[in-house]
C-alpha cells in the first residue's frame, strides 16, 4: 500500500468512526436513560449480573484470532481456520453458559438473573460466527460499512427493547432484544465484508494462530473480568440495589471510554501494524497525546459534575450513584489511554506482555475491591479502580511499551501538559456548580467553565499534537503487512 493509501484510509476509518461512536453512543445514552426510568434498580441489576457473564465469556469466543487476522500478512491463508476455531469456541462457550445459567446467578447472589443468562449465552456463538467477517471490515479500515452495521444494530435493538419492557417483559426483554440485534449484525457483516461461509482446517496454520490469540483472548477475559468484579462483589456482599446504583454510575464513565475509545480501537491496530518497526518509539506517544487529552477532560466533567449528572440525567433516586461516579470518571480516562497501550502491543505481537499486565491488575484489583467495600461500600470499589489502576496498570503498561520500543520521555512529556490544565480547570468546575442553583444551570455553568478554561490552557498544545499525528502516516515501513483483504475461502 502507498503512503497516501494509507494515509486516505485512515483519515476516511478515523471520520466514519468519530460520527459512528458519537452518533451511537448519543442514541445509547438517551435510551439508557429511558430504561433507567422504567426499570427499578433492583431490575438493574439483575440485568447487570446476566452481563457480566455474558461479557467475560465474549472475550474468548474468538480466542483472540480477529487480532491476528488484522494484522496479518496473509489473512486469505488462515482465515478457514480461524473461522472454524472460532466456532468452535463460541458454540462451546454458548451451551456451557446456557446449562450453568442457574448455578451462576446463585453464586453471584442473583437467583432472578438465571433465565436472562442463559438467553444471552446464544450471543456467544453469534460472536464466534463473527469473526472472520469482522475482522475483514476492521483490516480494510471499513469504517462506513461498520456504522450502517452500528445503526442497523442499535435501531432493532433499542425498538425492540422499548416493546419487550413495556410489554411486561422486563429485564428479558433486555436480553432478547439483544439477542435479536446481534443476529442482524452478524447478516449484515457477512453482506458488507463479502466473505462467504466458508470452513477449514490446516494443521500447519492452527499453532501458530492459537499461540498468538490465546494470551489475547485470555488477556481480553482477564481485562472484562477485572472490569466486572465489582459487580461479582457488589451483588455478593451488597445485593442487586447496590448494584443497580453502582452499574448504572459504570455506565455513564464509561462515556469517555466508549466514545473516544471506539475511535481509538477500530484504527490502531491496523495503523501501527502497517507502520512498521521504524520510528515505533515515537508512534505511541504522538497518538497518546490528543487521545488522552480528549478523554481526560470527557473524564474531568463527568467526576467534578457527577450530582448534577446524576441527578438531571436519571433523576433523585439514582443519586447514590453520584458518589461512585466521582471516581469512575477518571478512571473511564484512564481506560482508554490503557486501550491506546494494549492496541499498540497486539499491533507489534506482544500478545504475552498485553496477558501479564492483565494478570497483574487482576490480582491487585481483587484485594482493592474487597477492602474498598467493606471501608466505604461502593464508592469504596471505585476509589480501588483508581488507586489500581494508578499503583499497578501504568507502571505495568509503561514497562511493557518500554521493551516494544516505545520511548517512555515522550510519552510523559504528552502526557503532563493535560494533568496540569485539568487542576485548575476542575476546582473552577468545583466552585460554579456549588453557587448555581438548580442541577441543570449547575452543570451547564460547571461544564462550561471546566471545558473553557481547560481549553484555553491546552489550545496550542493541542494545535502542535494534531499536526504531529496527521504526519504518522507519511510513511511506511516496507516490511510491514500489505492491505490484502481477507476472503474466507
Amino acid at each position: 500500500m502507498s503512503q497516501q493509501d494509507l494515509g486516505r484510509q485512515l483519515g476516511n476509518g478515523l471520520a466514519w468512526s468519530t460520527i459512528n461512536s458519537l452518533v451511537l453512543r448519543l442514541g445509547s445514552f438517551v435510551v439508557g436513560v429511558v430504561i433507567a426510568r422504567i426499570l427499578a434498580p433492583e431490575q438493574f441489576g439483575v440485568f447487570a449480573v446476566a452481563l457480566t457473564v455474558q461479557a467475560v465469556l465474549m472475550t474468548l469466543a474468538d480466542l483472540g484470532m480477529s487480532a491476528d487476522l488484522i494484522r496479518s500478512a496473509d489473512p486469505g491463508h488462515i482465515a478457514p481456520t480461524v473461522a472454524t476455531l472460532a466456532l468452535v469456541s463460541g458454540t462451546t462457550l454458548a451451551i456451557t453458559m446456557s446449562l450453568s445459567g442457574q448455578g451462576i446467578a446463585d453464586l453471584l447472589g442473583s437467583p432472578d438473573a438465571a433465565p436472562v443468562i442463559s438467553v444471552m449465552a446464544f450471543s456467544l456463538l453469534l460472536a464466534g460466527a463473527g469473526v472472520v467477517p469482522y475482522a475483514s471490515l476492521q483490516r480494510r479500515f471499513a469504517q462506513k460499512q461498520l456504522f450502517g452495521i452500528a445503526v442497523a444494530d442499535f435501531t432493532i435493538g433499542t425498538a425492540l427493547t422499548i416493546v419487550l419492557i413495556l410489554a411486561g417483559w422486563g429485564v428479558m426483554g433486555l436480553a432478547c432484544a439483544r439477542i435479536v440485534s446481534q443476529s442482524v449484525t452478524l447478516v449484515l457483516q457477512f453482506v458488507f465484508s463479502g466473505e462467504r461461509v466458508h470452513f477449514g482446517f490446516d494443521r500447519a496454520v492452527a499453532p501458530a494462530v492459537l499461540a498468538f490469540g490465546v494470551p489475547v483472548a485470555l488477556a481480553n477475559m482477564l481485562s472484562w473480568a477485572l472490569l466486572n468484579v465489582d459487580n461479582v462483589a457488589i451483588s455478593r456482599l451488597a445485593g442487586p440495589v447496590a448494584l443497580g446504583f453502582y452499574f448504572l454510575a459504570f455506565n455513564v464513565s464509561n462515556w469517555p471510554m466508549s466514545a473516544v475509545g471506539q475511535v481509538v480501537r477500530s484504527v490502531s491496530i491496523p495503523t501501527f501494524s502497517r507502520l512498521g518497526t521504524s520510528g515505533c518509539g515515537r508512534d505511541f506517544a504522538i497518538l497518546a497525546g490528543p487521545v488522552w487529552a480528549v478523554s481526560l477532560l470527557a473524564g474531568l466533567l463527568l467526576s467534578v459534575l457527577a450530582q448534577p449528572v446524576i441527578e438531571l440525567v436519571y433523576g433523585p433516586r439514582w443519586l447514590p450513584a453520584a458518589a461512585v461516579l466521582a471516581w469512575l470518571g477518571v478512571f473511564g480516562s484512564l481506560r482508554t489511554l490503557f486501550d491506546l497501550s494494549a492496541s499498540f502491543l497486539l499491533a507489534r505481537g506482544a500478545s504475552k506482555a498485553t496477558l501479564l499486565v492483565q494478570s497483574a491488575w487482576i490480582v491487585a484489583l481483587i484485594p482493592a475491591v474487597v477492602l474498598g467495600l467493606q471501608v466505604n461500600g461502593s464508592p469504596g470499589v471505585a476509589a480501588a479502580h483508581v488507586a489500581t489502576a494508578v499503583l499497578v496498570v501504568c507502571p505495568a503498561y509503561a514497562l511493557s511499551l518500554r521493551r516494544s520500543g516505545v520511548d517512555l520521555r515522550a510519552v510523559g512529556a504528552r502526557l503532563w501538559p493535560p494533568v496540569v490544565a485539568a487542576l485548575p480547570a476542575g476546582a473552577a468546575s468545583i466552585a460554579v456548580e456549588a453557587v448555581v442553583p438548580g442541577p441543570f444551570w449547575g452543570l451547564l455553568a460547571g461544564g462550561s467553565v471546566c471545558a473553557a478554561l481547560y481549553a484555553l490552557i491546552l489550545a496550542r498544545w493541542f494545535r502542535r499534537q494534531i499536526r504531529e499525528a496527521k504526519h504518522l502516516t507519511s510513511r511506511q515501513d516496507p516490511a510491514a503487512p500489505a492491505d490484502q483483504p481477507v476472503r474466507n475461502t
